[in-house]
């Protein structure tokens, strides 16, 4: 047996497996790099986070992404350079942390890394006849694996739109091994750049449980805050409590045929850009606005997305546990008007469930490598929640 298998057999043989997960999304803000202990899979999976850092992106690193970043039109170079040249620095961050956390490469048994998604292109985005559900996301995993020394999974979306899935949300697989509970409606309600949640029922069947992403969540929040005050995001709403919901805009912000595709569904900042919001202020008479009022605005736009978005599908009479996760989290505004408009939720954090909020979905990729080496797939019974394991494997030598 070639010895990088026979490796790989033993990882999923052991009791305990040391993974570490790593997530950039949307956002661009950087690298979150979560060590884990996991054991068990599916519904047994037990993890226990030993170590959680985010490895933030330099300036120069963010503009060398937005190059290429939801664009139709890129420099095909500088994407075929971007591949590699980001593994060789998510290898060198992850050995800088078990660096900082005095442990040896050895003592981690795989390496789950998300990449950076450059462009997501399902067909309800796209709409071209004949073309299947996209999505890219660069980082290359060989990179990683030979820079590090641990065995490497990679690219996980892909196997989701080869099975018939839009390739997200993928956070089901996670919540529901890791946060189901008997007896408890739960919502795990995550807000990066894209906002999307997890329903999973307390009696604990598969087939009730799905998922959907909503629509922005902090993507243009955090282009505007670049625009007009030159930072990358408005920290604690600092801005957008200065302003005024300008309703005529926010109108036209929610007038869009993705807001009426039913779930699950998925989309980024193609659609949610700020051409996107462009459009809206032509429609609405809003040219004039101002930057405060505009942050308000586009926080209000976020919040009734989520929210228009869990009403349609939970009902009034039943209580639910909502687990808020992402930079949303830190938003007070956002969150303020979540619980205004859905005063019957316990609006909580995944704090309180054992997992950092800001870690979460780079526990979760860990989760989706552990099932791919130790686990099966787990069966929704629903279109576009396909039963697979997901991960390119790449070794070391």
């Amino acid at each position: 047996m070639n010895s990088n298998l026979r490796q790989l057999f033993t990882i999923a043989e052991k009791p305990v497996r040391r993974i570490i997960g790593l997530m950039s999304g949307t956002s661009l803000d950087g690298l979150d790099v979560a060590l884990c202990a996991i054991s068990g899979s599916g519904m047994d999976t037990r993890v226990k986070l030993e170590q959680f850092d985010t490895v933030p992106y330099p300036i120069a690193v963010k503009e060398e992404i937005r190059k290429v970043f939801a664009k139709d039109t890129i420099p095909f170079q500088q994407l075929c350079l971007l591949n590699p040249w980001l593994a060789d620095l998510h290898a060198k961050w992850i050995l800088e942390c078990l660096s900082k956390w005095q442990i040896a490469p050895q003592d981690v048994d795989l390496i789950a890394s998300h990449g950076q998604t450059v462009y997501h292109s399902p067909k309800i985005l796209h709409q071209l006849p004949g073309f299947p559900n996209a999505t890219l996301q660069i980082v290359d995993g060989d990179h990683i694996a030979v820079k590090t020394g641990i065995i490497t999974l990679s690219d996980f979306r892909q196997k989701h739109i080869a099975a018939g899935g839009e390739g997200a949300p993928l956070a089901l697989y996670g919540d529901y091994c890791l946060f189901s509970k008997k007896g408890e409606d739960r919502v795990m309600l995550n807000m990066g750049g894209i906002a999307n949640f997890t329903f999973l029922p307390g009696d604990l069947t598969a087939s009730g449980v799905f998922v959907t992403d909503t629509g922005p969540g902090n993507t243009l929040l955090d282009a505007f805050a670049r625009e007009y005050f030159q930072v990358e995001y408005d920290k604690d709403a600092l801005f957008a409590k200065q302003g005024t919901v300008h309703e005529g805009l926010l109108s036209s912000l929610k007038n869009n045929s993705f807001f009426k595709e039913p779930f699950p569904r998925t989309t980024g900042p193609e659609l949610f850009s700020k051409a996107y919001v462009y459009h809206a202020q032509q429609q609405s008479g809003a040219n004039e606005i101002s930057p405060y009022d505009m942050l308000a605005t586009l926080t209000r736009f976020s919040a009734d997305t989520i929210t228009d978005a869990l009403k349609s599908v939970l009902h009034d009479d039943r209580d639910y546990a909502v687990y808020a996760s992402g930079g949303g989290a830190h938003n007070p505004l956002l969150m303020g008007w979540i619980k205004e408009r859905l005063p019957r939720l316990q609006l909580r954090t995944t704090g309180e469930l054992g997992i950092a909020g800001d870690a979460k979905e780079a526990v979760l990729f860990a989760i989706l490598a552990n099932e791919a080496i130790a686990g099966e797939g787990i069966n929704f019974g629903k279109p576009g929640m396909p039963a697979v394991t997901m991960g390119k494997i790449s070794f070391p030598a």
